[in-house]
């Protein structure tokens, strides 16, 4: 089939791609010029697992191209996607103006029907306000569609070429006949294409995502609680993860969510219930204990040094907000490195692949690392804040040679705790029992705990 793919972001590259990989002939589009040149010369511009193998097969295949001629993309596809940013605003409403801006002028190019496809995360509504924009800029036939993605960075081939299922919105039979073709090739094992209206797969993404980030923060949460009552978090986790009502994913605590979709996306489902005056009370707790979940790593750090921090260096590994990806969007490394040198701290950072994305925020404000252990040298501490393979059987021993001290804080619960204590390292985790070899320290530190929670 043959396909336009508006948007060349992560999750424009990633569909555009794997359309292409199942024989479909795909033309990208983008206004961004440099972008646009790296990939027609094979660079791929952002770091997905599996993705790079499959982006130059097709490339060199001729089943993808890219450019900026939007009017050659219209004119060449059946089925044209939208993928374009809905960044949050001021009031966390999802911003409609790159979809609409680009829906008037797709329409000035029309001469024959398409499928206008709705691939971004959008807000209820959205797919009648594109279609109101095409019946004002063109008197051709078209059908605008929701079919909302569920790609997980890190995974995100997998889950586009296998995926759970695939929902499409859309009430037009001569759509349905489409779309159906098209995704055939990708549901060969039996998951289903859901069909339902337009409006209901809007929302099916917004309550996914939102339902995944209340399911994450309920277990940060009952994390905090475990170390005030004494219980494992571990142990609590493995025993309500398999019930099979709960399920055991997502249920690893840590230093809150990040990344380009659930803090948007839960924000944009409490901005549209708000419009529709409900009050959805559980998302805006959810808000709340998330952004406190965050800094939680550098609150245990402040408090072990006496809120004394300043003149000290701390290494930091991990900064995309999950492993896998180079996304840094709302990482919770980026709170705790402002937190730190707000405070008079020094950050040596390291992260496979995140690090340039840092530093065109932070510059030279903090130290860029060639490895993991590099970032170690000097430092009064490390801490942890992604959750990176290479990060989980590292050399204790170089470790305790390059650290002043051998002090961790690991807001991703990477090591055994009876492991943590062989080895003699003062070891704080999230939900766990805190691990200090020094007695009088462990009474003193929860001297200060218990002062502060009475507080």
């Amino acid at each position: 089939m043959k396909i336009a793919v508006i948007g060349t972001g992560y999750v424009g590259l990633v569909t555009g791609t794997c359309l292409a990989e199942t024989g479909n002939d795909v033309i990208c589009v983008d206004i961004n010029a440099s972008k646009i040149e790296k990939m027609q010369q094979g660079e791929l511009p952002i770091y997905e697992p599996g993705l790079e193998l499959l982006f130059h097969r097709n490339i060199q295949q001729g089943r993808i191209r890219f450019t900026m001629d939007l009017q050659s993309a219209v004119e060449h596809a059946e089925i044209i996607f939208m993928a374009l940013p809905t960044p949050p605003g001021e009031d966390g409403a999802a911003d409609l103006s790159y979809i609409l801006g680009a829906a008037k002028d797709i329409a000035a190019l029309l001469t024959g029907y398409k499928v206008i496809v709705n691939k971004s995360t959008v807000p209820v509504g959205t797919a009648d306000k594109v279609k109101a924009v095409f019946e004002s800029h063109t008197s051709i036939a078209v059908d605008v569609i929701s079919n909302p993605e569920f790609l997980r960075e890190g995974v995100a081939v997998e889950d586009f070429m296998k995926p759970d299922r695939v929902v499409i919105g859309t009430s037009s039979e001569r759509a349905k006949k489409l779309m159906s073709e098209l995704y055939a090739p990708y549901v060969r094992q039996g998951n289903p294409v859901i069909f339902m209206d337009e409006r209901s797969a809007e929302l099916t993404k917004y309550a996914a995502n939102s339902f995944l980030a209340t399911k994450i923060t309920f277990m940060n949460e009952i994390a905090n609680l475990c170390e005030l009552v004494g219980a494992d978090v571990d142990a609590v986790r493995k025993g309500i993860g398999t019930d099979e009502r709960i399920g055991k994913r997502f249920l690893f605590p840590g230093i809150g969510y990040g990344g380009s979709c659930f803090p948007k996306d839960v924000q944009a489902l409490v901005k549209s219930a708000d419009e529709h005056e409900y009050n959805f009370e559980i998302l805006k707790s959810v808000i709340i204990v998330n952004e406190k979940q965050k800094v939680i790593l550098a609150d245990k750090l402040l408090q072990y040094y006496d809120n004394e921090i300043s003149g000290k260096h701390f290494a930091l590994w991990g900064l995309s907000f999950k492993p896998e990806t180079d996304d840094i969007r709302e990482a919770p490394a980026l709170y705790l490195i402002e937190t730190l040198l707000k405070n008079g701290a020094s950050v040596s950072v390291f992260d496979p692949e995140g690090q340039e994305n840092v530093k065109s925020i932070f510059n030279n404000r903090i130290s860029y690392a060639e490895n993991q252990y590099a970032a170690l040298e000097g430092a009064d501490a490390l801490l942890i804040a992604t959750e990176w393979s290479l990060f989980r059987n590292p050399d204790f021993e170089k470790m305790a040679e390059l650290l002043k001290e051998k002090v961790i804080f690991d807001g991703r619960n990477l090591f055994e705790l009876e492991k943590m204590t062989e080895l003699g390292y003062y070891y704080n985790s999230i939900g766990r029992k805190l691990i200090a070899p020094d007695e009088t320290l462990y009474q003193s530190l929860k001297s200060k705990t218990d002062a502060v929670q009475n507080a």
